[in-house]
């Protein structure tokens, strides 16, 4: 069902002290402030049974930052559908650019975790978007078809509805480029378009899409009225209470 969210993914961010507090002040803010969205937060995987705690009433969803694409064994390092399941998180992030560029991460991967979250019951938040380089060779709408495609489109329709997309122009972050509400526009319509033309337009309007850009207190608001756009994934400005409140709030009229 598609929804308005505001996720703040903390990446490698905050010791236990820290992430406890933050978790404090969004738990107050929540309390005393009634939201047009949902709120979710992706804590590094120590704090996840935290936030668990500290969100008991489900006033924030508790997302881990990847998953893994096996159900149990010798993988060292890694997390599995079963485990977050047993300690009641609401999903994991999948197939961030992050993870794409530091680990090697493959849209054939990302399928197997999405279907690995998806037998669990939990929601998978899955994340494409183009580089610089493919943006300046005007291929960006190839490589995020290709992308949703290949990790999504293996999915029964009421599989897929339970998706949420994240759209990242990795070549506007951290790189001195802009993406504008129109070009961020641009490509979320692009990726309803193709699974309206896959599972019908019925069900790619139950989908939500979030903008995995460089959103902040002062262009929330414009970000959020574009009408293929159903919220973001917040990095650094998720650190911040101050910030991230005033994210949430762009969607208040």
């Amino acid at each position: 069902m598609r929804k308005n969210i505001v996720a703040g993914n903390w990446k490698m961010n905050k010791n236990v002290i820290d992430a406890q507090q933050l978790m404090a002040q969004l738990l107050e803010y929540k309390k005393e402030n009634a939201t047009n969205c949902e709120v979710w937060i992706a804590p590094p995987a120590l704090y996840l049974m935290m936030a668990r705690d500290i969100f008991e009433n489900n006033e924030v969803g508790v997302f881990s930052q990847d998953m893994s694409e096996f159900a149990a064994g010798a993988y060292t390092g890694e997390i599995s559908a079963d485990m977050l399941q047993s300690i009641e998180a609401d999903g994991s992030i999948i197939g961030h650019s992050e993870r794409r560029q530091y680990h090697g991460e493959t849209d054939a991967a990302c399928n197997k975790k999405v279907k690995a979250a998806l037998d669990k019951g939990l929601i998978p938040v899955y994340c494409n978007g183009e580089t610089l380089e493919q943006r300046k060779s005007g291929k960006h709408l190839e490589v995020v078809k290709a992308q949703t495609e290949e990790a999504l489109f293996t999915l029964s329709a009421e599989e897929i509805k339970k998706v949420v997309i994240a759209y990242e122009p990795v070549w506007a972050i951290g790189t001195g480029e802009t993406a504008t509400p129109e070009q961020a526009q641009e490509i979320h319509a692009h990726i309803r378009s193709l699974i309206a033309a896959k599972y019908g337009q019925e069900v790619a309007d139950e989908i939500s899409i979030l903008y995995g850009g460089s959103v902040k207190p002062d262009n929330a608001k414009e970000i959020f009225s574009q009408p293929d756009i159903d919220g973001g994934l917040i990095g650094g400005a998720a650190l911040k209470i101050e910030d991230f409140s005033k994210i949430i709030e762009g969607f208040n009229n």
